[in-house]
């Protein structure tokens, strides 16, 4: 076994994404040196690339995990600092997409990058072997492109683009880095023109824009129907057009022009005259104020292609073809679609028409298997499933048929045949592996050792993989939970409910699953099977199903839930074997108490965690502020407790969610010692390991102390800056209300400062507060507001 660390990173270029990429390698504790060009006489030598940090700060949504960090990034500029990049594993060029700005820079750098460093171009689309001419031997074999997508720390898509003097153990020690360390989906991109996500998704947004014109349909009509209704970004095609900069747009377009004329497909690479004329009037989108959408006042007003002015937007796709896309089986809804005669359906039709026809013609050149373009759409546009799927999905050999008899009408794009192969399978993706028309076979799937990683990797349709909600031996199943396990000594809960909120059945459920894991396994692992794919850890106390026991026998009804609920989480923070919460998404309310009572946790980069109960007029009665006041005491080590309570009550009584996993430390959700992954696929085999190794280092629960309180004086200190907030306007006399019941409990009610309390006598107060707010008018209120409309009501 050889191991390949990545210890610093140089990044060369402070742009948008140059500055973002440095951001993300500090987010997961790579040292990093950012530079670009020394700046003008006069001004700070190091000018631009401070500034870039500057702005990294400010931009949203936020490439750094926590703002502070900004300044971990070392600042360089080519005059002065060269010789920093000797001890640098991995050097990203990202400047401008100028082949000669480029290999100028190139030749200013090459004689000081290390002899084992790796090499790599951010650039979205210039021909890899033409950047790496001028190389000698030994640094074109550590050259390759790093494909990130825009915003990096959220994009998971990276495409690795080789040459064919790339040595391979190179991509495979940059894979691994880029998988596990940066947490990103790699896909290997052959080194053509916009590689696989651009070449792809830009020519669908060109043939998208041709057929919208054909079939005479708005732009606000065309992004309600090929966005969320098509399981993809909602943002639509013109909307996301905007968004990503018409220019930059433009610029991918003119690459495919430059360098596709022989392209069958070469007349659609045209830039559309609508787009032409935007960029020419510098509408860039919506860094320019106006693109294809304008904002004027409050109103969003689209552009009408015919007359080029901004008029009134907000139009929807037609009722009977929202009926079309709502259709769970694919196969009848591709027969409803090419068979509608209303213009929204027969555009849908000729949309994936074309993409199918575009992606069966070019999968020989560009990817080296049908997995690799459906993964780079996914991950790279957000779309739930990629082509190659949705055509295999709605029947392969029917869709087949139907492109042929399109092309043989003269209806598509262009006359060039679908390839042979395509009438030679039933389908891309099976469980032997995803087709490759460069090797007319079946082939599986990377197996690096990094992937050893990932118990349950990104699916693809068709594989057969094995789904996580049935994977393992299940212990018990029932609506709520499944407990179950991989043979490897750690048994694991998943929870059911929609957004794995917590009711009585949850509750019951973790109380089977902390007596089945002390009896036989090592370890628990609170794990959601949705995890990977943006799911919640748990939304918290499921509100809904407590309603009817509340409306029978008011608030005191629902004292019997919530003792069950604290004395389960105390349970899970004195057990006999380590709990593990996985953590990812939302953790907020009880699911967030859920994750403080754990006996460690492992969360993804990607976890917003808080205590959001003031939200509906109630405050947390799981344990929150009981572990507020515990943390702030053992943080005190003997000094002024409310010096260390001041964050515990304010994330609560603000409702303050973590932005990521990072903060969430900062905030004191998470421990020093809890463990941040950043593949959302690596976190259940992270917490399997955190908790067999616990459990192999001889662990113990801990004993249960008793806990100093700050008493009536840290609740008067506290009441007092609330009553200034309340009397300047700035909450009302609700807030009011709940930041002092919160600060009562967190202080320990009114007792002298200094005494001791149990845990438990903090869990009673907490209870008691909640069911006294649940016959409180204006909790009502708040309560039914979000149930209706998912949104805080302010009283």
């Amino acid at each position: 076994m050889s191991n390949f660390s990545v210890k610093k990173v140089a990044v060369l270029g402070a742009g948008v994404m140059g500055a973002q990429i440095a951001a993300h390698c500090v987010n997961a504790k790579v040292q990093v040196v950012l530079f670009d060009l020394p700046g003008k006489e006069g001004t700070p030598k190091n000018g631009i690339v401070l500034k870039a940090i500057e702005g990294l700060k400010k931009l949203s949504p936020a490439p750094l995990g926590d703002k502070e960090d900004a300044a971990l990034i070392q600042v360089a500029n080519y005059e002065d600092n060269l010789d920093q990049l000797a001890d640098c594993d991995l050097i990203i060029e990202a400047i401008a997409e100028r082949l000669d700005w480029k290999h100028d820079l190139y030749k200013k750098v090459a004689p000081h990058i290390g002899q084992n460093a790796i090499f790599a171009s951010n650039t979205s689309g210039l021909p890899i072997h033409q950047l790496a001419e001028g190389f000698d031997a030994d640094l074109k074999a550590r050259f390759c492109g790093v494909h990130f997508f825009n915003p990096p720390r959220y994009m998971h898509l990276v495409e690795l683009i080789p040459t064919e003097a790339t040595r391979p153990e190179i991509l495979d020690q940059l894979e691994t880095f880029l998988t596990s360390v940066l947490g990103k989906g790699v896909v290997r991109a052959k080194d053509t023109p916009n590689f696989i996500a651009n070449r792809v998704g830009i020519f669908g947004m060109l043939a998208t824009i041709h057929q919208a014109e054909k079939f005479g349909l708005s732009v606000d009509v065309v992004d309600d129907l090929t966005g969320a209704k098509l399981g993809r970004a909602k943002s639509g095609t013109f909307r996301t057009a905007d968004v990503v900069g018409l220019d930059t747009m433009g610029h991918v377009i003119k690459t495919m022009q430059d360098n596709l004329k022989d392209d069958p497909f070469a007349a659609v690479y045209k830039t559309p005259d609508v787009l032409a004329k935007l960029i020419e009037k510098g509408a860039l989108g919506q860094k320019a104020g106006g693109g294809f959408y304008k904002k004027v006042g409050k109103e969003i007003q689209r552009l009408d292609f015919a007359s080029g002015e901004y008029v009134a937007g907000g139009a929807k796709a037609a009722d009977i073809i929202a009926r079309i896309l709502k259709e769970k089986d694919p196969v009848k809804k591709f027969k409803a679609l090419r068979e509608s005669t209303n213009p929204q359906g027969q555009f849908l039709w000729a949309i994936f028409r074309d993409a199918f026809h575009y992606i069966a013609y070019h999968l020989e050149s560009i990817a080296d298997n049908a997995r690799d373009v459906d993964f780079a759409m996914r991950w790279g546009f957000g779309w739930k499933i990629g082509p190659f799927e949705t055509w295999q999905a709605a029947g392969w050999k029917q869709i087949a048929e139907w492109v042929k008899e399109d092309i043989d009408a003269g209806k598509a794009l262009t006359n060039a045949p679908l390839p042979a192969w395509v009438f030679e399978v039933d389908g891309v993706h099976t469980a032997e592996g995803s087709y490759s028309a460069a090797s007319k076979k079946f082939v599986p799937r990377s197996n690096l050792d990094v992937y050893k990683r990932q118990e349950f990797r990104a699916p693809v349709l068709g594989e057969g993989a094995v789904d996580a909600t049935k994977a393992g031996t299940t212990v018990f199943e029932d609506d709520s939970v499944r407990l179950w396990h991989s043979g490897d000594e750690v048994l694991v809960v998943s929870i059911k409910t929609k957004m794995h909120v917590i009711g009585q059945g949850v509750i019951d459920g973790l109380k089977r699953a902390l007596k089945e894991a002390e009896q036989n396994f090592k370890g628990l692992v609170i794990w959601g099977t949705d995890a990977a794919e943006g799911g919640a850890f748990s939304a918290g106390a499921d509100l809904q199903s407590a309603l009817p026991a509340f409306m029978a026998g008011g608030a005191k009804a629902l004292d019997p839930l919530i003792k069950d609920l604290q004395n389960t989480f105390m349970a899970m923070k004195y057990s006999n074997v380590p709990v593990v919460a996985a953590v990812a998404g939302l953790a907020l309310g009880g699911g967030c108490e859920m994750a403080l009572h754990a006996s460690r946790r492992v969360a993804s980069i990607e976890s917003y965690i808080g205590l959001v109960e003031v939200g509906v007029g109630l405050i947390p009665a799981g344990g929150g502020l009981k572990e507020a006041a515990v943390r702030a005491a053992k943080e005190a080590k003997g000094n002024d407790i409310l010096q260390f309570l001041k964050t515990g009550f304010t994330n609560a009584a603000t409702a303050n969610v973590s932005k990521s996993a990072l903060e969430a430390k900062a905030m004191g959700y998470l421990k020093e010692d809890d463990i941040i992954v950043f593949n959302p696929y690596e976190l259940l085999h992270v917490a399997k390991v955190t908790a067999r190794s616990m459990f192999d280092a001889g662990y113990r629960a801990p004993l249960q102390r008793p806990v100093p309180v700050t008493g009536r004086y840290g609740w008067a200190t506290i009441r007092g800056q609330l009553v200034n907030m309340r009397d300047g306007g700035f909450i009302s006399a609700h807030d009011y209300k709940l930041g002092d019941m919160i600060a009562e409990i967190v202080s320990g009610g009114d007792i002298d400062q200094g005494s001791v309390v149990s845990e438990q006598w903090l869990l009673d107060m907490e209870r008691k507060a909640f069911l006294e707010l649940l016959n409180n008018p204006k909790t009502q209120e708040r309560i039914m507001g979000m149930l209706q409309t998912g949104k805080p009501v302010r009283n």
